[in-house]
């Protein structure tokens, strides 16, 4: 189990745009990663701000709870083999540990989350001015969006170096406030999954 601290800034871009991060920093390599995102059926993790997913990451699994700070985000992360993945998604058995304490702690019945939404993304990460610059292309369901995150010490200057780099670019810089999490979940509603 470890915890850290999120604090990032992102923008969505039009595809055409997001032709140009990829354009402007060649030579980084692309991973792919699956996110499957958690909450009970009366989605009381969306309602109290929080995001719990679990990562595909090749032949292991990440389970992050993010809960939000004043600044940025506090990761709760533990890393789950193929069989505990199973063993939830099959058998609905939430290992026990610290995030299952966490959510005992706020009262958040463990054993009732399961799958809401799930999203793909392909990135590109480039160690960015100091920080950590990533180019996501993500599916989930039948749509596509293209995306721009700076993870940075603190969010003014992230926010900063962010909009110095799109404007460096000519592409039209807006934070973006939904996050993938919540994107994902909307478009799960909307087509009834």
């Amino acid at each position: 189990m470890s915890n850290a601290i999120e604090i990032e800034a992102k923008a969505l871009v039009s595809e055409e745009d997001f032709a140009k991060f990829v354009n402007e920093f060649k030579g980084y390599p692309s991973y792919t990663q699956t996110n499957y995102y958690l909450d009970n059926n009366e989605g009381i993790m969306a309602r109290e701000g929080f995001a719990l997913r679990i990562r595909e990451k090749g032949e292991y699994y990440e389970m992050t709870l993010k809960t939000p700070l004043s600044q940025g985000l506090l990761e709760k992360n533990c890393t789950w083999d193929s069989k505990t993945f199973y063993d939830f998604t099959d058998k609905h058995i939430f290992p026990q540990g610290d995030i299952h304490r966490f959510l005992d702690m706020l009262e958040i019945n463990p054993e009732s989350l399961q799958i809401k939404a799930k999203l793909t993304t392909k990135r590109i990460d480039i160690p960015y001015l100091g920080g950590k610059l990533s180019l996501d292309e993500n599916t989930y369901y039948d749509k596509k969006d293209y995306e721009i995150e700076l993870e940075y010490n603190n969010i003014g200057d992230a926010t900063r170096l962010l909009e110095e780099l799109f404007d460096k670019l000519g592409v039209p810089f807006a934070i973006s406030k939904k996050s993938k999490v919540r994107r994902a979940r909307e478009e799960a509603n909307r087509i009834g999954k």
